[in-house]
């Protein structure tokens, strides 16, 4: 096992990591912005106010991109795989 093949590797594996993650995160992200614009608008000073509006953006993101993050996910295990058969040689 070469040195570039590990670095490769682990690059490919962070990029997979953060590729899978941000459809989630921007979700999240995005409803809690707005959740936080409301109480800012309306004085509503309520900390758990977010959390289930978060929770629903995140299942339904999730619902929305899972076809996508399956495709992604078995595409990179069968590169993973290649790569095994690579090292083998």
């Amino acid at each position: 096992m070469t040195p570039e093949l590990v670095v490769q590797l682990a690059r490919r594996s962070f990029e997979a990591t953060i590729l899978l993650a941000a459809p989630l995160l921007i979700a999240s992200l995005v409803i809690g912005l707005i959740i936080s614009i409301f109480q800012a608008v309306t004085s509503i000073n309520e900390a758990t106010l977010a959390f289930a509006p978060k929770i629903v953006a995140v299942m339904v993101a999730m619902i929305i991109f899972f076809p996508w993050m399956m495709s992604y996910m078995s595409d990179f295990t069968r590169e993973i795989y290649s790569f095994i058969a690579t090292m083998r040689r």
